[in-house]
């Protein structure tokens, strides 16, 4: 009974008690179809013709087999984008980017707790800080030897506590200062400090009040904090997220950048008295614990690990809607009230006490 030859190329019949070993003529490889040329794997010649493909003799000569030869695998792809398995064998699953759908049903709370990120300062950075807080320090022993008290009366309306300590050399330095690191509230009638809201009407009482927080004494008023607009930039690579700051001379122990998976928060004080803050809804999810800082002079860049290799839209989530601030109900006329009575006690004060040439303590403010 004749058999048939699977071998490719040959397709002839055969009877299995006259099979030789060179008697089929046949490709041992597979087809190849490039670029409109065909051929076989196992041999050189190609052609733009389907009949002479088909005509092409084998390159190899052997037995006859009626066996098939076994089929190479096809993938199959599932309903699920991405998801591909074979047929037969080891199963192998390749997890392709989710959708933007199910990145949205997973999204982390913005409200998490916020971790302070890993700080990297360039030594020419730490260079100009030192210098710079040296400068300040001789500074502060200049106008603390200096100062006068009409100085001093001037602008004793600008410290959190309301009464005066005397400076009478190096030891008062010792001395526990007690003040309130709030500031004054007077709202129907009553008068209080919003950071410890021990209310009275009375006034001398409000005045007599003790400080609700310790500390050291600070004999120079501090420079209010400037809150500045900052330019700031972003881009993405595959797996990261880099936010730069152009933000000269930083002052790497007054910054900080704490972020959640979600929101990233930049505390920025720059060239003195200058400070940069702002609260980031980020478009994409993080990885907090490979992210860091890098402070260098000209800038800082905050460099954030993507959760998922997603490519961002933006940087900031356009869902997120910024909370509406509040009104400040205090009134500005209080305020001044408060601080023209305030200056005649002190003055009232300094002059039953008829010392001149001391230094008042400013105590320490946020």
């Amino acid at each position: 009974m004749a058999l048939l030859c699977y071998n490719r190329g040959c397709g002839g019949r055969f009877d299995a008690d006259k099979n030789s070993d060179d008697v089929c003529q046949f490709h041992p490889g597979v087809p190849i179809f490039h670029d409109a040329l065909k051929g076989w794997s196992c041999c050189k010649k190609r052609t733009t013709d389907f009949s002479e493909f088909l005509s092409i003799k084998g390159c190899t000569r052997g037995r006859h087999s009626n066996e098939k030869p076994q089929e190479p695998l096809q993938p199959e792809v599932t309903s699920e984008k991405g998801d591909v398995k074979q047929h037969s064998g080891e199963e192998i699953i390749y997890q392709g980017p989710k959708s933007a759908e199910a990145l949205e049903k997973e999204r982390p709370s913005s409200d998490e707790p916020k971790t302070k990120l890993q700080v990297k300062i360039a030594p020419s950075l730490a260079q100009i800080a030192e210098k710079m807080e040296i400068t300040e320090r001789e500074k502060r022993e200049k106008l603390g030897e200096q100062f006068l008290l009409s100085l001093q009366l001037r602008i004793t309306c600008n410290t959190s506590t309301l009464k005066t300590n005397i400076y009478q050399g190096p030891e008062t330095d010792a001395e526990i200062c007690t003040y309130h690191p709030g500031v004054p509230v007077f709202h129907e009638g009553y008068k209080y400090w919003n950071c410890c809201c021990i209310k009275t009407t009375d006034f001398n009482a409000f005045l007599d009040q003790k400080g609700c927080t310790t500390g050291k004494h600070c004999w120079i008023p501090k420079k209010d904090k400037k809150k500045v607009a900052c330019r700031h930039d972003w881009h993405q690579t595959g797996n990261q997220v880099v936010v730069t700051i152009y933000a000269k001379n930083s002052s790497p122990e007054q910054c900080y950048v704490e972020a959640n998976r979600t929101v990233l928060t930049c505390h920025i004080q720059f060239e003195g008295d200058k400070v940069f803050h702002k609260d980031i809804h980020l478009w994409g999810v993080i990885d907090v614990k490979s992210s860091f800082v890098n402070m260098v002079p000209s800038k800082v860049e905050v460099t954030m690990r993507k959760a998922d290799a997603v490519a961002w839209g933006k940087l900031e989530d356009p869902k997120h809607k910024p909370e509406e601030k509040k009104k400040n109900t205090f009134s500005v006329h209080k305020l001044i009230a408060f601080r023209l009575y305030l200056i005649t006690t002190v003055i009232s004060a300094v002059l039953i006490r008829g010392d001149c040439q001391s230094n008042v303590c400013y105590v320490n403010q946020n």
